[in-house]
């Protein structure tokens, strides 16, 4: 990709996330999606491009989100699949198919809480995973991934 091209990047929010800033804050921090989404916005425009972001609860919907990305001239993913992290099939087989550079990110470091948060199922997919910086986790993960696209031929 050109370093002048627009970039388009899709910021894809799982299960919960809508509850941030009210939940568990002091593993998720007290920022709320709103916030996030609206300094991701802000970093986006400083890097030259645009942003959609969406956040779903159910498995389905997060899959649907995916697969738009391939006809909505997405560029790249960014993904936070919260619990599904550890657990949907059907969310890597959609990364899988739309074949689209993807960082995963969360907010807390999955390795500093419950065993059963360690696996994730879209790692081995993903161009990297970034996490435990709370709100920041996602303006990391949006500078690698334009990072990428840029230096992409």
């Amino acid at each position: 990709m050109p370093p002048t091209a627009k970039l388009k990047i899709a910021v894809i929010h799982g299960p919960n996330l809508n509850m941030l800033g009210q939940r568990e804050p002091g593993i998720y921090g007290s920022a709320s999606l709103g916030h996030i989404d609206q300094r991701l916005g802000m970093l986006a425009g400083e890097l030259g491009c645009d942003l959609v972001s969406c956040q779903h609860n159910g498995e389905g919907e997060l899959v649907d989100a995916i697969q738009r990305t391939s006809i909505d001239g997405i560029h790249g993913i960014i993904i936070n699949p919260a619990a599904y992290t550890h657990t949907s099939v059907a969310i890597r087989d959609a990364l899988v198919a739309v074949g689209l550079p993807t960082v995963e990110v969360h907010l807390s470091n999955v390795y500093a809480r419950e065993s059963f948060r360690h696996t994730s199922l879209i790692a081995d997919v993903v161009l990297g995973r970034i996490m435990g910086f709370q709100k920041d986790s996602y303006l990391l993960g949006l500078r690698a991934l334009v990072g990428h696209l840029r230096g992409a031929s």
